[in-house]
């Protein structure tokens, strides 16, 4: 499993046993961190010093690593009784959870919100909610997760254009389908920025600021703010993380069919910046982990189809068999 990662161009570089806010030993190390119990990492946040809180889009659990040394989850937390879910003969539905962000002391997590693969329509997969997580380490739900933000979209004026009415009903990788996959906090501290990966007006990907997050969970409509088009050339978002002062994005093709690509954005520019350094081969990049006091950022991959033993990561039947992997990676200054 390591020897493909380390075929990548990528450089990828490890933080392991440096402090807080120092920089890695040089000559860095190339670092692959691989997680275990899970396969189809989405949307994350920072829990602490080293540990992050992901989730993963096939189930609803919330799970904490350590993002230096890997391995199992430290702690886990199935949300299913708490989301509002419409049971069915399986059990609990996936509420397909793609992104994630936080503005302390909660963390905010979003659906998809659009339908299954085949289009068939779910309501489970309309669900914007927060959590909180306690002393003693404990991700509890705040408040009750908030089922119509399709709604406040479909509604608001400043997306009439885009026709997301359409959109919400074609299947969420088919072309113009609706898919939303990248969510960040802004430099306010209050709102956030959500982005789409389907549809892409002009071929560009869209993105609208929610201005009250919080109120959601406490049954308060959204409020919208401003609508920008990024050109990524071509390409939807699958993420997205404001890291010291710029924003980052995994871009990445609306039918999962090719590569993903890294780009930096100022928060002005109509075309972000690609790295063109970041090669993602072998990867299928969903998440960042962005720790504000290190150098280096953790990009975790959705390893759902990933061969192990011949068989794709999420269709083993062991728990403890799966896996998906994560890489340090240096970026290149501010401009």
């Amino acid at each position: 499993m390591i020897r493909g990662m380390l075929k990548t161009a990528f450089v990828m570089t490890a933080v392991l046993g440096s402090s807080p806010g120092d920089r890695p030993p040089s000559p860095p190390t190339t670092k692959v961190v691989t997680f275990e119990g899970a396969c189809d990492a989405s949307g994350a946040v920072v829990q602490g010093k080293w540990s992050f809180t992901v989730a993963d889009d096939e189930d609803n659990i919330i799970r904490v690593y350590d993002g230096k040394t890997g391995g199992r989850p430290i702690r886990t937390t199935d949300l299913s009784s708490s989301l509002g879910l419409s049971m069915g003969k399986k059990g609990a539905p996936e509420t397909d959870i793609e992104a994630a962000t936080e503005i302390p002391p909660l963390s905010f997590w979003l659906s998809s919100h659009g339908r299954k693969s085949s289009g068939k329509l779910d309501t489970n997969r309309f669900r914007f909610f927060a959590t909180r997580t306690s002393r003693n380490g404990t991700v509890q739900l705040e408040g009750k997760p908030y089922t119509q933000l399709l709604d406040d979209l479909l509604a608001a004026p400043q997306l009439a254009a885009f026709d997301l009415a359409s959109a919400s009903k074609r299947a969420p990788k088919a072309e113009g389908g609706l898919n939303i996959e990248g969510m960040t906090a802004m430099e306010d501290g209050k709102s956030v920025l959500i982005g789409f990966r389907n549809p892409l007006p002009e071929g560009k990907a869209l993105t609208i600021v929610l201005l009250n997050p919080a109120e959601l969970p406490q049954g308060k409509p959204a409020r919208l703010g401003a609508v920008r088009l990024l050109d990524f050339g071509g390409l939807g978002i699958r993420s997205i993380s404001r890291w010291k002062g710029r924003y980052l994005f995994i871009a990445g093709p609306t039918s999962g069919q090719g590569g993903s690509r890294l780009f930096t954005w100022d928060g002005k520019a109509e075309r972000p910046t690609l790295v063109e350094s970041a090669d993602f081969t072998d990867l299928n990049p969903e998440a960042f982990v962005t720790f504000e006091d290190k150098e280096e950022i953790l990009a975790l991959s959705d390893d759902g189809t990933r061969l192990l033993d011949g068989v794709e990561c999420k269709r083993l039947q062991e728990p403890e068999k799966k896996r998906f992997r994560g890489v340090w990676l240096r970026l290149p200054p501010k401009s």
